[in-house]
């Protein structure tokens, strides 16, 4: 299911001994556009209001009640590095937390989560059946890819700092964004919310993130290879709707454009073959 960051805002996290806080916001790396961090707002229990939690330590979602259990105590929180979250965090940032919590670095792998689709089955021992990449020497491989992109100067982004962001189509601005709908299994951004009511009389429709060509963060702006005529006849969007595979398809046949599920089979039959 997806669900808007707007949703998100105030769900509880809750470690193995109480509650840490309140998430305010989340951090998605610039790159793949998938989430990597909660910010949490912790209340009056630790002298920081707000710290970062992975999605990786994730061990129960609930839903219904706001709620998502997390495999970390308030001891481990309370002593977590120090990282400032009014500003963008670094790669060497992350690593840090990473390795404070033993987690392992979640690039070098051919998933988005290292060599999973999930952030939780980095911890379990998960193994991918369809794939034959399981040796000694792929493993050295992906070892010395993530050491590699060790230093890599990625920056995570506030989702609240890119609201508001303008969109441009091909042949003129089609409006800014409004929302961020996330994909609640593999925490990836699916769609970004485009408000097209300085354009088009408060139109919302729906853009696949993996469509933007170009983030500007020093002009607050993204561009899209779509045409203003193309956004203007989509299928419109309310917050009120629930976007299951359905709606998704229609989004993808209105543009005449594969889904990303497609990619992603075929990425998956690949594998096996290999």
């Amino acid at each position: 299911m997806l669900r808007t960051v707007k949703n998100l805002e105030d769900y509880v996290i809750s470690a193995t001994d109480g509650n840490i806080g309140h998430i305010k916001d989340v951090y998605f790396d610039d790159e793949t556009w998938c989430v990597r961090f909660f910010v949490v707002e912790t209340g009056t229990w630790l002298s920081r209001k707000q710290v970062l939690i992975s999605p990786i330590s994730i061990g129960h979602a609930n839903w219904a009640d706001k709620q998502l259990s997390v495999s970390i105590t308030k001891y481990q929180v309370e002593h977590s590095p120090d990282i400032d979250t009014q500003k963008p965090v670094s790669r060497q940032q992350e690593i840090r937390l990473l390795e404070y919590y033993g987690y392992p670095y979640y690039w070098g792998g051919y998933g988005m989560w290292g060599d999973n689709v999930l952030p939780n089955m980095m911890l379990t021992g998960y193994v991918d059946l369809t794939s034959q990449h399981h040796d000694d020497h792929t493993k050295e491989t992906k070892a010395a890819k993530a050491e590699q992109h060790k230093e890599d100067d990625i920056h995570l982004r506030s989702c609240e700092a890119v609201i508001d962001y303008r969109i441009q189509a091909i042949d003129g601005d089609i409006g800014h964004i409004e929302g961020l709908l996330i994909d609640e299994d593999t925490w990836v951004i699916r769609y970004i919310i485009v408000n097209t009511s300085n354009w088009w009389l408060g139109h919302q429709v729906l853009i696949p993130r993996h469509w933007i060509e170009d983030l500007s963060w020093s002009d607050a702006s993204a561009s899209v290879n779509l045409t203003q005529q193309e956004v203007k006849d989509a299928p419109s969007y309310n917050s009120n709707m629930q976007v299951d595979r359905k709606m998704e398809m229609h989004i993808y046949n209105h543009y005449g454009r594969l889904g990303y599920w497609m990619d992603k089979d075929k990425h998956a039959t690949e594998k096996s073959q290999h």
